[in-house]
This record gives structure tokens, C-alpha cells and sequence, in this order.
């Protein structure tokens, strides 16, 4: 008899331990919801507290700053920051943190005030525009398929045709990225018809277009256009100027891109790249040098210009963060 209570009681021990562990198990904290990451640029009057009152609207929907930069140049009575800064989503959804955002812009009287989410906000849109010469649209295209620019095409427009075969028509195939080509001249630059395919874009990219955009153009855009060109400007102008300057026996070659305006090549700069060359080079290595500064030198400015890091500075320059 004893050994059949022994048994007995252990038998009926099993469920309470089973039901302890289900009750430990269901008290288990929930885990916590993943932070977003969230950019904020703002460009406004200088005045006292703005960086106290930027901070609180963060903090005080529970968002905490992880860096923060800010520039006010001496004497110009202007501020700049950029913040880059975490949150949670739950807390402070995209449109309560819009309002306050542009509340907070009302108050300072901001030129410039923008936040972006990444991970939530549309990428940018945007039309490259090309030439004959491949190696800056190759560069950005491997780029845009690497996920390292959050940007999406819409179409390549050029004023020169490619064979259907080429390695730039396959991979545009593939990817179902059009490619429009409009022939120009000089007295019909076809802007009319690139208009109509650009209206819906968030910015356009010159990879080495070799065609002036008109003022009427410009002003009918009304966006943001970033340009590349070589460093060899304005020393070396017309036709083949890196020969030009392979011969002249230059030794600092480079690269610049900038905002396109009415002042060819003039625009406020957002990246500059250099690279020393010397009496060992040929003009292969040479030109291999130049274009592998033109491509990083775009890449880099589309980046920072994606992760909001440029603001307009005076007439033509930029802040650059």
C-alpha cells in the first residue's frame, strides 16, 4: 500500500510542475519591437535653443539621438544640422513624427527642414542620363543592383543608341529598366520629349551626358540634377582632354560633382575626388585613373545626397555632412 501512495503521489505531482512551468513560461516579457532609424536635416535662422528644442522633440516621443552635427557659419545668422537617430514605430508613427517635425520647422521659420525613414519611405526615383561613355552608368547600375544606393531607376535616356547585344542593354533587359534613346542635334536638344519621361522622378543623374540642359529645361524641372565631370576643367577644354593633359605631363588629376545650373559646370559642389599621376603612366593608366575617380565620386555624391547630408550654403555653395 505504501508503495502504490508513493506512486500515487508522484503521479499527481507531474501536473502541478508541468502547470508551474506553463505559468513561468506565459510570464515571459514580450520582446521588445525593433527600433527604426530615422534622418533629420534642418536649415533655418540662427537663434538660441534649437538645438535643445530639436532634442526634446526627439527624446520626448522616446526616440533617442545617436549623432548629431551642426554647423552655424560665423557672421550669417544660419543653422544647419543633420541628426541621425532611433525610435520606436509603435511609439511615434511616420505621420504623428511628420506633424511634429513640421511643427517644429513653423517654429524656427526653417528654409529646409526633412526626415526620412529608410526603411519605411519610398526610395528615390530618379533617370540617369548618358552619352557614349559606359563606365559611370556601369558603376551606378552594379550599384543600384547591390542595394547601396536606395534609389530606383525609371529609365536610361541617352542621346546615343546600343547594340541590342551590349553588356548595358542585356542588364537593363534583365531588369526591365528602359532605355530611351533620343538622337539631339543643335538645334532640337529633344527636352521636350525627355521632360515627358522624367516628370515623376525625385532627382535626376548625368553620368557623363554630353549635352548642355537649357534654362527653360532647368526651369521646367524644377528638381535637384547632380553631374559628374573630370578635373582636368578648365585647364584642358575640347576635344580628348585627358590626351591633353597626359601630354601637358600633369601630375593631380580629379574628378567633381555638383548640382547642375545655368552656368555650365559652375553648379554648388557636392563631392571632389583627387589622385596623383606621374611620368609612369601611360595614357591607358591614365585614363583608367580619371574614370575610376569619376565613378566614385558620383557614387559618393548620390549617397550623400540620398542620406540627406547636402543642404544649399550661400549662392553656390554646399554643406556637405
Amino acid at each position: 500500500m505504501s508503495v502504490l501512495r508513493r506512486i500515487s503521489s508522484r503521479t499527481l505531482l507531474f501536473p502541478r510542475v508541468l502547470e508551474s512551468a506553463n505559468r513561468s513560461f506565459n510570464t515571459l516579457p514580450e520582446p521588445s519591437p525593433p527600433l527604426s532609424h530615422g534622418i533629420h536635416v534642418l536649415y533655418c535662422p540662427d537663434s538660441v535653443g534649437i538645438v535643445a528644442k530639436l532634442s526634446e522633440c526627439i527624446a520626448s516621443r522616446g526616440g533617442n539621438i545617436l549623432e548629431a552635427d551642426v554647423f552655424v557659419p560665423q557672421n550669417k545668422n544660419v543653422f544647419y544640422s543633420r541628426s541621425e537617430f532611433v525610435f520606436d514605430p509603435i511609439k511615434w508613427p511616420r505621420a504623428q513624427m511628420d506633424e511634429d517635425i513640421l511643427n517644429l520647422s513653423k517654429k524656427f521659420n526653417a528654409n529646409k527642414s526633412v526626415v526620412r525613414v529608410p526603411s519605411v519611405d519610398p526610395k528615390y526615383k530618379i533617370a540617369i542620363f548618358t552619352s557614349k561613355q559606359d563606365h559611370c552608368l556601369v558603376d551606378l547600375l552594379l550599384a543600384w543592383q547591390d542595394g547601396k544606393l536606395p534609389i530606383d531607376i525609371s529609365s536610361i535616356i541617352s542621346n546615343h543608341d546600343r547594340l541590342p547585344n551590349s553588356h548595358v542593354m542585356r542588364f537593363l533587359e534583365r531588369h526591365e529598366i528602359p532605355y530611351h534613346h533620343l538622337s539631339t542635334t543643335k538645334e532640337n536638344k529633344r527636352e521636350d520629349e525627355i521632360l515627358q519621361l522624367v516628370q515623376d522622378t525625385d532627382f535626376l543623374v548625368l553620368a557623363r551626358y554630353m549635352q548642355v540642359l537649357s534654362k527653360s529645361f532647368l526651369n521646367r524641372y524644377s528638381k535637384d540634377i547632380i553631374n559628374i565631370h573630370h578635373g582636368l576643367l578648365p585647364s584642358f577644354k575640347g576635344g580628348n582632354p585627358s590626351r591633353q593633359a597626359f601630354n601637358a605631363g600633369v601630375k593631380l588629376i580629379g574628378a567633381t560633382s555638383h548640382f547642375v545650373t545655368e552656368e555650365l559646370d559652375d553648379g554648388p559642389i557636392i563631392e571632389q575626388m583627387v589622385e596623383r599621376v606621374s611620368h609612369k603612366d601611360n595614357l591607358l593608366s591614365f585614363v583608367q585613373k580619371s574614370e575610376n575617380l569619376e565613378k566614385q565620386c558620383l557614387l559618393k555624391a548620390i549617397k550623400s545626397y540620398c542620406e540627406l547630408r547636402v543642404l544649399p550654403y550661400e549662392e553656390n555653395r554646399t554643406v556637405v555632412f
